[in-house]
């Protein structure tokens, strides 16, 4: 079941930045990573999918509904996290949290404690004077605390020091399991890489690349450094050569048998696989603009 449908979704403002031709599915129980920098399209393509904005072409459908004509009906199984947040100074972030929970009339309070806990933070300090990684957990426990089918989350760990990062990668993959639906807009690579099985790179205002990860992975040229125990081998394997004795090879995938049979021949003391890397993926097309073939 598709729980996001976008399709041909473009709006242009008067300065000719906006979106342009924006396809996503994401179905039900999937992890969906939107990876771009700043300026890129990710969060107005996300102000379309919460029915804040209406398109100059295209549709948006959430659980089968338009969220353009009736996000009355989507916005309650969603937990929305903006990308810039705004919160009423003058009320403590505890106050605030519950009149949400009223606004929603949840009736499960002790999950809402369980996630002040989680986060590891007094939230009875008034917001004017909480720093910009606690005002960032406020607004993780708003979007999760009523167990929505659907989490939004829009540059979500910024201002969270690297402990609350993976608190938050702990997090969101504790809500896969449970079968919830995820579309993370970051431009932090580990916390895509971790958490999302579906990934589309975006680059003014285009998805310019989208594939399933572990598929990515597994068709990606290998890479290894070896350490031999006099000089390095010539290969027919492309080879970058560390110092004397210590090669790094580029195998493509399909070639990695034959590759270990070159190595076997001779004498060496160590073999290392470079794990994938979704930044060095992202970075030798976009910086360079390289072709990526859709996965």
């Amino acid at each position: 079941m598709s729980i996001i449908s976008v399709k041909n979704l473009t709006k242009v403002y008067k300065n000719n930045y906006g979106i342009h031709d924006i396809n996503i599915e994401v179905d039900k129980g999937t992890s969906f990573g939107f990876l771009g920098p700043n300026g890129a399209g990710k969060s107005t393509t996300i102000r379309h999918l919460m029915g804040y904005i209406k398109a100059d072409k295209g549709t948006v459908e959430m659980f089968g509904t338009n969220v353009w004509k009736e996000s009355h009906l989507v916005q309650p199984k969603i937990g929305y996290l903006p990308g810039e947040i705004t919160f009423p100074e003058q009320t403590n972030g505890l106050d605030y949290i519950k009149m949400i929970f009223s606004l929603r009339e949840q009736t499960n309070w002790e999950y809402v404690e369980e996630l002040i806990q989680y986060w590891q933070f007094n939230p009875d300090i008034k917001i004017k004077k909480m720093s910009k990684g606690m005002k960032q957990k406020v607004a993780l426990i708003i979007a999760f605390m009523h167990n929505p089918e659907l989490l939004i989350l829009d540059e979500p760990t910024t201002g969270l020091d690297p402990l609350m990062q993976q608190k938050f990668i702990d997090l969101v993959i504790s809500e896969k399991a449970k079968g919830t639906t995820v579309f993370i807009s970051s431009h932090i690579f580990a916390e895509i890489e971790k958490t999302c099985d579906q990934i589309a790179i975006v680059k003014s205002g285009k998805i310019v690349s989208d594939f399933v990860l572990q598929e990515l992975v597994d068709l990606s040229d290998k890479r290894y450094v070896v350490k031999f125990s006099k000089e390095a081998i010539d290969s027919p394997f492309l080879r970058e050569n560390i110092n004397k004795n210590v090669a790094r090879y580029k195998v493509p995938y399909n070639e990695v048998e034959n590759f270990f049979k070159e190595i076997k021949k001779v004498d060496f003391v160590s073999l290392k696989e470079v794990p994938f890397s979704l930044e060095k993926y992202f970075m030798d097309f976009y910086d360079k603009n390289k072709e990526v073939a859709h996965v």
